[in-house]
């Protein structure tokens, strides 16, 4: 008995022919030549399982073939697929088997969860589970506008009934599936006490660790290299017209990753820190695109990561219009306030007694940052938002340095 793995074509025909021959010797239980015919069924066996590729059953003739055995109508699968109008197109293959279609014909007519799932990326699992989130309350389509969804086309009823598969596989894209519970599950710290949407905020976030992702920074963060001293010589980069564009620069040589990610429709929020394996990212929305808000938003979220993101506190989402009497903002904005505008040069300025632009350009140039800096600082102390507007500027400032 000289039974090998087959290799190639011509090793197979070699084994059939053998097993033909055996068989047809028609041999006795426990024989050599029993063993061999059952040696030779196993290494055939391995070869074609390994060269001929598995049939894939057509999900829809499955659900016709059920049908079939259970003498259901096309009516009968409205509870599973929806009107009668999805039924047929579903049935005529128009109409892709959406994840909740999949999950109730499988649970309601036992038809294999593999079956009919057609993305070879999609865990069948995913199918035995009811969905933790209603993936109808993302903002679809603004996501959809953002490029979210590849190229996915149809009105917003269509957007709503795949609402679960599109955002399932945008997940998928930039978040492994071992990260994906600590990731929604994060606890959020938020100012502001304006109730921001939750699935806003969480596609924001999504979004904005896309981004980040694709920046695709080399150097790795190390915890402590944001220092009061380094947020002062950030500041100073406010002074150059290319300022903002410059921030981002000086961020990435520290392993921070600055993205800029327009807000949602029913959030409130200026910026976040968050971490994303433990590398920082700094997320500014530009709601303010202005250039006080933009230097006061980017510091403000570089104290939180000096001072209070952990694996613990994972992300930090601000609404810089509101209030907030907790420490560890009030810590975050000092901290912002000194790198800006030192507090003993700002005690002595000029500026706030005069409240003159001519002070306030002077006294900028003397301490090395933009003065629409120390506009927005009089503006807010002040409480006077039609003070020195000239000096903030017109909307638009900061967003020019970042089209791509």
């Amino acid at each position: 008995m000289n039974v090998k793995i087959i290799k190639s074509k011509e090793g197979y025909a070699e084994a059939m022919a053998r097993l033909s021959a055996l068989m047809s010797l028609d041999p006795v239980t426990g024989s050599d030549d029993d063993n061999e015919l059952g040696l030779l069924a196993l290494v055939i066996a391995d070869f074609e399982h390994q060269t001929v590729p598995p049939v894939q059953v057509d999900p829809i003739e499955s659900i016709l073939f059920r049908m079939d055995q259970m003498d259901l109508s096309r009516k009968d699968l409205i509870p599973y697929i929806g009107s009668i109008s999805k039924v047929s197109e579903v049935l005529s293959r128009k109409r892709p088997l959406s994840l909740p279609m999949i999950r109730r014909l499988n649970r309601g007519l036992g038809i294999p969860a593999d079956i009919l799932i057609e993305d070879v990326e999609t865990d069948s699992s995913i199918v035995s589970q009811d969905p933790e989130i209603d993936y109808s309350s993302f903002p679809l389509k603004e996501m959809l506008e953002r490029g979210c969804f590849g190229d996915f086309k149809g009105n917003a009823q269509r957007l709503k009934d795949y609402a679960e598969d599109l955002v399932t596989k945008f997940k998928r894209e930039f978040l492994p599936k071992h990260l994906e519970p600590a990731f929604l599950r994060a606890p959020m710290h938020q100012r502001g006490d304006r109730q921001a949407d939750d699935m806003a905020l969480l596609a924001w976030r999504m979004c904005v660790v896309r981004s980040a992702r694709e920046a695709n920074l080399s150097r790795e963060y190390k915890p402590g290299s944001v220092t009061p001293e380094w947020l002062r010589e950030l500041a100073k980069l406010s002074a150059f017209e290319e300022g903002p564009k410059l921030a981002r620069e000086y961020l990435a040589r520290l392993g921070i990753t600055l993205v800029i990610e327009s807000h949602f429709k029913r959030t409130f929020l200026d910026g976040a820190a968050m971490l994303d394996n433990g590398r920082p990212i700094v997320a500014l929305t530009l709601r303010h695109d202005r250039v006080d808000n933009f230097w006061f938003a980017l510091l403000h979220e570089l104290a939180h990561v000096a001072k209070h993101l952990s694996d613990s506190n994972p992300v930090f989402i601000d609404d810089l219009d509101r209030p907030n009497p907790e420490h560890i903002e009030s810590e975050a904005d000092e901290m912002a306030q000194e790198a800006l505008i030192p507090k003993n040069r700002w005690d002595a300025a000029k500026v706030k007694e005069t409240l003159l632009s001519e002070d306030a350009i002077a006294f900028a140039d003397e301490i090395g940052v933009h003065p629409a800096i120390i506009a927005g600082r009089l503006r807010h102390e002040t409480k006077n938002f039609r003070l020195l507007s000239h000096l903030i500027g017109k909307t638009g400032q900061v967003s020019q340095h970042f089209v791509q």
